[in-house]
């Protein structure tokens, strides 16, 4: 169980990235994993927003240099998708990227945040602020269980 809390942070990075991506993956159960494994729960939290995070900047910048027809074929995004939420992002700017948790919408306001270049840096910050949250959630959860 040892190995697992120590290597399996590394697992849990990679789990997270992966997930922070197009490629649906559900990292909260590798998170759940280490936890159990006795890992500190502030250090997988860390680790597991780190991948998450930055899973999620290679799907902004997917988004950013993305030709439409390129982001149907591979991020099965529609094109009309991100003009029916293009007016929500220019409202809501980069704090609609706190919601970059949530299955299914997550993604496309990522790509589309990066699709019409709306603030790199703020978009990050708060799509970091939403992940950190989800996991905070998700890890107290565990903890209260083990």
């Amino acid at each position: 169980m040892e190995a697992l809390a120590t290597y399996g942070l590394i697992g849990l990075f990679v789990a997270a990235f992966v997930a922070g991506t197009l490629i649906p993956f559900n990292s909260e159960i590798v998170l759940s994993a280490v936890l159990i494994a006795g890992a500190d729960l502030m250090t997988a939290l860390v680790v597991a927003t780190i991948g998450n995070s930055l899973g999620g900047l290679v799907t902004y910048y997917m988004g950013h240099i993305g030709k439409p027809e390129w982001l149907e074929k591979y991020g099965k995004v529609k094109h009309e998708k991100l003009v029916q939420i293009q007016p929500q992002l220019n409202r809501y700017g980069p704090t609609a990227a706190t919601l970059s948790f949530v299955p299914g919408l997550g993604n496309v306001i990522i790509l589309g945040l990066g699709f019409f270049r709306i603030a790199p840096f703020w978009s990050f910050l708060f799509m970091t602020f939403g992940k950190l949250a989800r996991y905070a959630v998700w890890g107290y959860m565990t903890d209260l269980v083990i």
